[in-house]
């Protein structure tokens, strides 16, 4: 919940000034409110989307929008599951999977994020929760193509503290052979897992030198002319 017409503007900028890799595909997600004018005004080779989305098309669900109504628009993609819906406002893993797979049938891409929290990382339920969340998404995914798996440790958003980049690996790399027993071994080795938690310019470069770490789910950063060094971590 960040954003004015003023500081997207300025956002809006410096993500067309770039130069940003091309060999990276951006996706940047303002309040819904901005979406329209976010992508009338991007370079059209950065991707937007929306930060949440329900799970039917239309009805009585006052301030909630559709996916229909995201490509109406012009954007792609949505993000599900983000830890701030599940924690602050208390949506269920069955909630996630339905919305996924709505925005799926709809034509929209997904970033769905899963991650513990601090006194889950402690007991050492860190596999288990990952896993739970990303068991509740499977029977709601036939095409994979169009979705990324966002890992995003709850402990480490917002708080300056950053997984480091052997228990980010070490997490993407559990759940990609997760997947291959779960899914295909196919699906397990094409799809995107990406990292989320205090993810900046100084810290991403280390990241991403991380087999397993296919690119990034950034928060605050991404308000800062420092998103475009984060956005060319691999070159």
């Amino acid at each position: 919940m960040n954003g004015s017409k003023t500081g997207n503007d300025e956002i809006i900028g410096f993500l067309n000034a770039g130069p940003l890799d091309p060999n990276t595909e951006v996706v940047v997600a303002p309040p819904a409110i901005y979406l329209g004018s976010t992508r009338s005004a991007l370079n059209d080779a950065i991707g937007v989307a929306a930060q949440n989305c329900y799970k039917v098309a239309k009805g009585a669900f006052t301030g909630e929008i559709s996916p229909s109504m995201i490509k109406d628009i012009g954007c792609k993609w949505v993000i599900l599951g983000h830890s701030e819906r599940r924690n602050v406002f208390g949506e269920s893993d069955q909630m996630v999977g339905e919305k996924t797979k709505h925005a799926l049938e709809e034509g929209l891409s997904v970033i769905a994020c899963i991650g513990e929290k601090l006194e889950e990382r402690e007991a050492g339920q860190t596999e288990a929760v990952v896993f739970r969340q990303t068991e509740a998404l499977l029977g709601n995914i036939t095409d994979w193509s169009r979705v990324v798996l966002a890992y995003e440790p709850v402990w480490a958003i917002g708080t300056g503290k950053t997984a480091t980049p052997e228990q980010a690996q070490e997490v993407h790399d559990s759940l990609r052979k997760w997947l291959a027993e779960k899914v295909t071994s196919d699906v397990a080795s094409k799809v995107r897992i990406i990292y989320g938690g205090s993810v900046n310019a100084g810290n991403c470069k280390d990241l991403a030198k991380k087999p397993d770490i296919d690119g990034f789910l950034v928060g605050g950063a991404s308000l800062k002319p420092d998103f475009v060094t984060i956005v060319n971590a691999n070159q």
